[in-house]
């Protein structure tokens, strides 16, 4: 285990498992958002936010941001009431106030700005904030944003050009970020396939004039760019051969459900955007809250994630390596050159 720090707790409000994964903090505090989900097992969602944090980690050192990897995870049950999520939130504040600044929290899967807002009755280490409360609000736009300039970057390179007008793009979740990138894609022009397990997001497709795609086909429709916009392992070894796209690149974390998914685009010439790059705008978003930075400084950032792809595939092609391998030794080294020394793993239960 590489972490070094994982909280879990049974909140006594709520009753409910809370679980806050520290991965590293050598280059800053630890940031990651708070997932609220539906797991089998509590040992489910402990995995979920040990794998998560760690990804947290590579997308700040990545960004080249002074900021560590965290998660934490909310194991619920379906239907959860409003005084529930109020006294689970306040168990993840008490939660995080213990780890005494190492770990900031915003919003994820299954959180909003709302939820931030109870969290912060607990702790001051909270961003992700209501506007109206001096917060920057949902990140989901800033994300898009982010992820549509990783997709030009990566059009570029697969295609020859980074306009994205009649380009035919997949897009699988249709939540905060996946609708609105949805949005900006039908903005650009390209030709768009949607899908998602809510039949809810007809309507969108319908307004955008997208085609709709059946979420168990949707992995597989033939595009240009593969979106995963949803929950993580959307490529795994049993589909993986069956893709009909020339790229992928979404905002999903953790979209390949194991990192040698990766080899396997490779060989098959399908141009793989890490996706601790291409959605890290929803970090910079919530880094430039933290930090205050001007409005039009965290756009500048977001827009860098184009670049800094880039420059990742060509770092790929040097040394004939995946470009999620180039990605990782990237921040890997930036990591390595900030630790100056080791903290062992500590699991608090």
């Amino acid at each position: 285990m590489t972490h070094e720090e994982v909280i879990v707790r049974r909140g006594r409000r709520s009753g409910l498992y809370v679980v806050v994964a520290v991965h590293s903090t050598a280059l800053g505090p630890a940031l990651g958002g708070a997932r609220l989900w539906s797991y089998r097992t509590p040992g489910d969602g402990i995995a979920d936010a040990m794998r998560l944090s760690e990804a947290m980690t590579y997308k700040a050192a990545a960004a080249g941001l002074e900021l560590g990897g965290g998660k934490s995870v909310i194991c619920v049950e379906r239907g959860l009431s409003i005084a529930r999520r109020r006294d689970v939130m306040l168990d993840l504040g008490d939660a995080i106030e213990s780890l005494e600044g190492r770990y900031v929290v915003a919003e994820d899967v299954g959180t909003g700005s709302d939820d931030m807002a109870i969290v912060a009755e607990r702790t001051s280490q909270v961003v992700g904030l209501p506007v109206e409360q001096g917060g920057s609000g949902d990140p989901s736009p800033v994300t898009a944003r982010g992820v549509e300039a990783a997709m030009r970057a990566t059009c570029e390179r697969r295609l020859g050009s980074p306009e994205l007008d009649r380009i035919r793009v997949c897009v699988i979740g249709l939540g905060h970020v996946g609708s609105r990138l949805a949005e900006r894609l039908a903005d650009a022009g390209a030709r768009l396939l949607v899908s998602d397990i809510d039949p809810g997001g007809h309507e969108l497709a319908e307004r955008l004039g997208a085609e709709w795609v059946d979420p168990e086909r949707a992995a597989t429709a033939e595009c240009d760019v593969l979106a995963p916009c949803a929950l993580g392992g959307t490529i795994d070894r049993s589909n993986v051969g069956e893709l009909r796209c020339s790229a992928v690149c979404g905002s999903a974390n953790n979209m390949l459900a194991h990192e040698s998914v990766a080899g396997d685009l490779h060989r098959r010439g399908i141009l793989y955007a890490p996706d601790f790059i291409a959605n890290a705008g929803g970090l910079l978003n919530v880094y430039g809250e933290l930090h205050d930075l001007p409005e039009e400084r965290i756009s500048v950032l977001v827009d860098g994630i184009g670049p800094a792809l880039d420059a990742v595939f060509a770092a790929a092609e040097r040394k004939a390596t995946t470009p999620l391998e180039a990605a990782r030794e990237l921040a890997a080294a930036r990591l390595e050159r900030a630790r100056s020394l080791e903290r062992p793993a500590r699991l608090v239960a």
